[in-house]
């Protein structure tokens, strides 16, 4: 006999799955197939040496947009542990020249900003971008739910404790997915409270969690899926990955595409990655895989 189980343990026909949509510019856009976010780091010291595109911007926007991304994902301020501080007018340039870039060379693919900054977020939208990406799910800004609530953008709030100077030190849960959980309903409640009708919810993966916890939180992603939101993973190249293999970020693709492809079997709607070929391949075969 075949149990009818998710990988969290719960069975799957309680509850009807339900169609994942997103409402972006007033079109209505349906998660049948995952996408591929394209990491975009206008920014001179990102963890993934090669991802780095301030002196090659036209280049790296070319790369991601022939290889298929399809979200672009735009950082001008680095969150890896120990990274320099950056004022909000520097990261409003960098941000604004990646919108810039990419409106230049394809006006139809989406944009996303990746800032905990709402006056960032406001002028990268203003400029063409269509939906918030924010580490602290507006914690570190309070002003940021509210500005996305007027700008009727989409919104990615991630799990994470604490900044990312002293998120290593807040991993001691109780009950990781449970906690986790609690924390998404909380903040799906806030988001609706400030007029932000679609979230994607990002579990953090490398943000408060010990290694041996981002693999729980992998393995048990599907938990996550009774909140009727998109998921988003972002997994690619983080130190999950080499800090186990005993590798670096450079060499770090055989293994971000392997748990790419275990997202994708737990629930994943969104892979955000360097490598966007690697990750439209991975979930070709998972389509044919699991039609």
């Amino acid at each position: 006999m075949v149990d009818n189980f998710n990988s969290s343990g719960i069975e799957d026909n309680l509850f009807p799955p339900k169609k994942i949509t997103l409402n972006i510019n007033g079109r209505l856009w349906t998660l049948d197939t995952p996408w591929v976010m394209g990491i975009l780091n206008v920014t001179p010291d990102s963890f993934f040496s090669e991802s780095r595109s301030v002196d090659s911007l036209e280049s790296a926007v070319k790369k991601l947009i022939t290889e298929g991304a399809d979200i672009i994902d735009i950082g001008g301020y680095s969150t890896r542990p120990g990274a320099a501080e950056v004022c909000e007018a520097e990261e409003t340039e960098r941000v604004l020249k990646g919108v810039q870039e990419v409106k230049k060379q394809n006006q139809d693919i989406l944009i996303s900003v990746d800032t905990f900054r709402s006056e960032v977020a406001r002028k990268a939208v203003e400029s063409g971008a269509d939906m918030v990406n924010d580490i602290s799910g507006g914690d570190l800004d309070p002003n940021m739910l509210k500005v996305v609530g007027k700008l009727k953008t989409p919104f990615i709030c991630m799990h994470m404790r604490g900044t990312p100077q002293d998120m290593a030190s807040k991993t001691d849960y109780q009950d990781l997915e449970r906690e986790i959980f609690a924390r998404f309903q909380q903040k799906l409640n806030q988001c609706r409270q400030a007029g932000i009708n679609d979230v994607v919810l990002d579990p953090g993966f490398g943000f408060a969690k010990t290694l041996e916890q981002n693999f729980q939180l992998l393995r048990n992603l599907g938990y996550f899926k009774f909140l009727n939101t998109p998921i988003l993973v972002g997994i690619s190249r983080k130190s999950m990955i080499y800090k186990l293999l005993k590798t670096s970020p450079e060499d770090a693709l055989n293994g971000t595409t392997a748990l790419n492809m275990a997202a994708l079997i737990n629930g994943a709607d969104i892979l955000r990655v360097h490598d966007v070929k690697e990750a439209k391949e991975t979930i070709q075969l998972y389509k044919q895989l699991y039609p």
